[in-house]
C-alpha cells in the first residue's frame, strides 16, 4: 500500500515528488486556491510542507524586516491552518525549509526574519548551485527522532553535511517542539514535536538528494509513519 501524501505547492516540486515516491509514498500536490485544509486532513495519510517564500511577519505579530520581499498571504493562510489541523489530528508531518517556519508559526512561535543581519557571526546559509551542494554541517541532538532516522549516515556520530537556501529560522520556539539540530553559528536547523507520532522539520533541502540517497532515511521514516497511521 502506498500512502497518499499531501504536498504543499512550491516552485520546485519535482524533487519532493521523486523523494516521496522513492520512499514508498504516493504524492498528491495541493492548490491553496482550491483545496480546503479540513478536507485534506480527511483524505491524506501525511503532509509535506515544502520550501518557498517568507512567512509574513504579521502571522507572528511583527513588523516586516527590510529583507522581506516576497510573501503570499493565500499560501500562508492555507498552510498555517493545514498545519494546525494536522497537528491536532496527529497526522504525520514533514516540514522542509519554509515548511519548518510554517510549523513553528502555526504552533505559536516566531522567526528570525533575516539571519545575515540579525545573527552575529552567522554562517552562510545559502548555497546557490548545485542544489545538492554542501553549505555547512549541522549538529544533531541525540535522543531525537531526527537522530534515530539519520544515525546510519551521520558523520562522527552527531553531524550531517547539508545544503541550505534560507535567510530565516526559528526565533521563539513554539510550545511542544524541541530543537533537534543547529548549525555551528547557533541557528536552529531542525525541530520536532514531541507528542506527535511524526512531526519533524528541517531547514535544509533533503529532497534535492534523491539521486544519491543521503536523506532517504528521513523520507522513509516519514512515509512509514504515514503507512502505519492509515493502517
Amino acid at each position: 500500500m502506498h500512502p497518499t501524501i499531501a504536498v504543499t505547492t512550491c516552485r520546485s516540486l519535482p524533487d519532493y515528488i521523486e523523494s516521496v515516491r522513492r520512499a514508498g509514498g504516493e504524492p498528491r500536490c495541493l492548490n491553496p486556491a482550491i483545496d480546503v485544509p479540513s478536507d485534506v486532513i480527511g483524505w491524506c495519510a501525511g503532509v509535506i510542507f515544502t520550501g518557498g517564500d517568507d512567512v509574513s511577519p504579521e502571522r507572528y505579530g511583527e513588523e516586516p524586516h527590510p529583507s522581506i520581499k516576497c510573501v503570499d498571504p493565500t499560501r500562508d493562510a492555507f498552510e498555517i491552518e493545514l498545519a494546525r489541523l494536522a497537528m491536532q489530528a496527529d497526522v504525520p508531518i514533514l516540514g522542509i525549509c519554509r515548511g519548518l517556519q510554517v510549523l513553528n508559526v502555526a504552533g505559536g512561535g516566531s522567526l528570525i526574519q533575516d539571519i545575515p543581519s540579525q545573527v552575529t557571526g552567522a554562517a552562510e546559509h545559502t548555497v546557490p548551485t548545485p542544489l545538492f551542494g554542501v553549505a555547512h554541517e549541522v549538529w544533531v541532538t541525540r535522543g531525537t527522532r531526527l537522530a534515530a532516522l539519520m544515525e546510519s549516515v551521520m558523520e562522527r556520530g552527531d553531524t550531517l553535511e547539508v545544503n541550505s537556501r534560507h535567510h530565516q529560522s526559528v526565533a521563539r520556539l513554539a510550545d511542544g517542539f524541541e530543537v533537534s539540530a543547529t548549525s555551528p553559528d547557533g541557528v536552529v536547523e531542525a525541530i520536532e514535536r514531541r507528542e506527535s507520532r511524526f512531526c519533524v522539520a528541517v531547514q535544509w533541502h533533503p529532497e534535492n538528494f534523491w539521486r544519491t540517497g543521503e536523506f532517504r532515511p528521513l523520507f522513509e521514516g516519514f512515509v512509514e509513519a504515514c503507512r502505519l497511521t492509515r493502517a
